[in-house]
């Protein structure tokens, strides 16, 4: 099943993508919270590729998991944001290393190579703006989102520049979509890293 969005065409996201949210709810509730999870999910987990070898999920079917997550972490706050840092931590520390280990988080956000490409197959985050110790991303083309997937960018992005070297960096989603936006943005912010550098260009 492939999940077609008017004017988008075949959106689809990394298996990983799926494979990092179980294993960071694992951590978070347990094994059984995965099982409650995937129960909820039948007949559709089939389609998730949770024990095939299919690369590529449907976008819609992500999303779906999210939900279903998120009723069972109801109680755990902010789980959303910890589950984009687990998952750069894990799946995109091991897998993309040499695209999140730069020396700056400006070489990071800058380079040819786009790290959100690598996770989802529709959309692009865009530099719309950069300058010392700042930078404002855009989602474009993505279709239609989820709220879920905009705290994940959130908690995801501040784990990226964090091991790009930035240091105590900050994001904050500071447009959105879904309250009314014509388009999702991300303000970034980071200091020296830690032991040397320039000052903070936070304020």
């Amino acid at each position: 099943m492939t999940d077609r969005a008017p004017g988008t065409g075949t959106r689809t996201a990394r298996r990983a993508v799926v494979q990092a949210s179980l294993a960071f709810l694992e951590r978070e509730a347990g094994e059984e919270a995965v099982t409650r999870v995937l129960a909820a999910m039948a007949p559709d987990h089939g389609e998730l590729a949770l024990q095939g070898d299919a690369e590529e999920v449907s976008l819609d079917q992500v999303f779906r998991l999210w939900r279903v997550m998120d009723r069972e972490l109801e109680h755990h706050e902010g789980w959303m944001e910890r589950a984009g840092a687990f998952s750069i931590e894990s799946t995109g520390r091991d897998q993309y290393g040499g695209i999140v280990g730069k020396t700056s988080p400006l070489e990071f956000l800058t380079q040819r190579i786009s790290l959100f490409r690598l996770y989802y197959r529709c959309g692009r985050m865009e530099v719309v703006r950069h300058g010392e110790g700042e930078a404002v991303l855009r989602l474009v083309d993505f279709g239609p989102s989820d709220p879920l997937f905009c705290a994940r960018q959130t908690g995801g992005l501040q784990r990226a520049l964090a091991l790009a070297q930035g240091g105590e960096p900050q994001v904050r989603h500071v447009r959105c979509a879904h309250e009314g936006d014509a388009f999702c943005e991300w303000r970034l912010r980071w200091g020296a890293p830690e032991g040397g550098g320039s000052a903070s260009a936070r304020d």
